[in-house]
């Protein structure tokens, strides 16, 4: 049995699960794990999407935690890495790079992952065209929305509040030096008109300067072809360590005329689910961002059950009650919206945005586990928020994910892999806070 070319690890659930869309729509066998894969789990993974993987996929809470916590997580996931026989660790990160010395700090993870790679080319990929999120000289740009005014990142009207990790430089050298990593090499845009052996030489020459790292100017969908066979051209040599969002993946699994070189594919690319909807729809809208609020708001199509943040965040039980409601209007065939949020106009609490992840996934888990007692079908579950959705999925009993569909551009659907039957086969929508079409709800409870 070959091995799989790429091993990626997503700082958190929405982030991995867009990579996954990533490589399975365009032809490459990929699962989503929860945890570093055993023997078992990737031969489950090859029966259900009939045949050896093509890349690996671990699902983290890396963008939640401190540095003296990453060890723990990501120790486990360069040693799967050795195992897998992989050329390329990928370390998936957001798009917008929100993070901070203290909370989700991305050179510590590299200076950890680093150590299971022998290449001492550390690929980071500053943008991803098709999310519109742009990276030119150094300096991040960001869409404020979907087809929205692209502004940088340091003045983008969410991601320069984030309540944990507000976005304040927009230069990713400086950002990234100011967390620990320290002379990271530029690749400007001009390099990208050089000829293939003028972009090798270039990169050669960033190496010998003793670059730990090198950030790529990223505009458009053709460099990173261009990237691609940068990295692929390295790997081949040495198994390495690259970073940054989607587009990493999206580099190496396109060809140097831009076709895609998976071999096979587990679900045709689509904008939507393809098993019809059986039973109600149910959607926890746990992200606190204005994106999302404006889609809870348009959002016609549920009845919305809203859930006091501040209760919440004392304790899960503080809403334990919305089960209630939420179960009867479930048996009821409703589609349900639960909203952290207490009534219409006013304000989600974003001050208590990290206790309230945890609050809220217990609550999921809860009302989840009181559904399959009291045996009622629900197949097809949204989660909208980066940290709401890893700590949610990641509390389930299962073992993988799959990809199934699509949205649009950030927003997949997953299929879940269990052991216990009222969970295989559910339907996920995991969404970050950023993404989605203002009538991504909508569509989802109508594919």
């Amino acid at each position: 049995m070959s091995s799989p070319h790429l091993l990626w690890y997503g700082d958190d659930f929405t982030g991995a699960a867009d990579t996954l869309a990533t490589l399975a729509s365009t032809g490459w066998r990929a699962m989503l794990f929860r945890s570093p894969p055993s023997l078992e789990d990737l031969a489950n993974a090859a029966t259900a999407l009939g045949g050896a993987l093509d890349a690996i996929g671990i699902a983290g809470i890396a963008r939640s935690l401190a540095p003296g916590a990453l060890a723990d997580e990501l120790e486990p996931v360069a040693e799967c890495f050795l195992r897998s026989g992989c050329r390329i660790l990928h370390f998936k990160v957001c798009s917008t790079f929100d993070s901070s010395p203290d909370v989700g700090n991305i050179a510590s993870a590299i200076h950890i992952l680093r150590r299971a790679v022998p290449n001492r080319f550390v690929p980071i990929v500053g943008g991803q065209p098709s999310l519109g999120r742009y990276c030119a000289f150094g300096t991040l740009f960001a869409a404020t929305h979907a087809g929205g005014d692209v502004v940088r990142i340091d003045r983008h009207p969410t991601m320069s509040r984030h309540p944990v990790t507000p976005m304040n430089e927009a230069d990713l050298r400086q950002h990234l030096g100011s967390q620990g990593l320290k002379n990271i090499g530029a690749w400007h845009l001009p390099a990208w008109n050089r000829s293939p052996d003028g972009q090798q030489a270039a990169l050669q020459a960033l190496l010998d300067q003793g670059s730990e790292a090198v950030l790529f100017d990223i505009t458009e969908t053709a460099q990173l072809v261009q990237l691609g066979a940068l990295i692929r051209a390295q790997a081949a040599c040495e198994p390495l360590l690259a970073v940054g969002a989607s587009s990493v993946a999206q580099a190496f699994s396109l060809g140097s005329d831009g076709a895609p070189r998976g071999t096979a594919s587990n679900a045709e690319p689509g904008l939507a689910p393809r098993i019809p909807r059986r039973g109600p729809v149910l959607i926890l809208a746990g992200s606190l961002s204005p994106v999302t609020a404006a889609q809870v708001e348009h959002a016609t199509d549920y009845a919305v059950v809203r859930l006091d943040a501040q209760a919440l965040s004392v304790g899960p039980e503080g809403c334990f009650h919305a089960h209630d409601r939420i179960v009867s209007l479930l048996a009821e065939g409703s589609d349900v919206l639960a909203v952290t949020a207490p009534d219409p106009g006013r304000p989600m609490a974003t001050s208590v945005n990290t206790t309230l992840a945890f609050a809220t996934r217990d609550w999921l888990i809860a009302l989840l586990a009181r559904l399959s007692e009291e045996r009622m079908s629900l197949r097809r579950v949204g989660i909208a928020g980066g940290d709401t959705s890893s700590l949610a999925v990641r509390a389930l009993p299962a073992w993988g994910l799959s990809y199934v569909g699509s949205l649009g551009p950030g927003t997949p659907i997953t299929r879940l892999h269990a052991g216990s039957p009222h969970l295989d086969g559910l339907e996920l929508m995991l969404k970050g806070g950023q993404m989605g079409s203002l009538d991504i709800f909508n569509r989802f409870s109508s594919a």
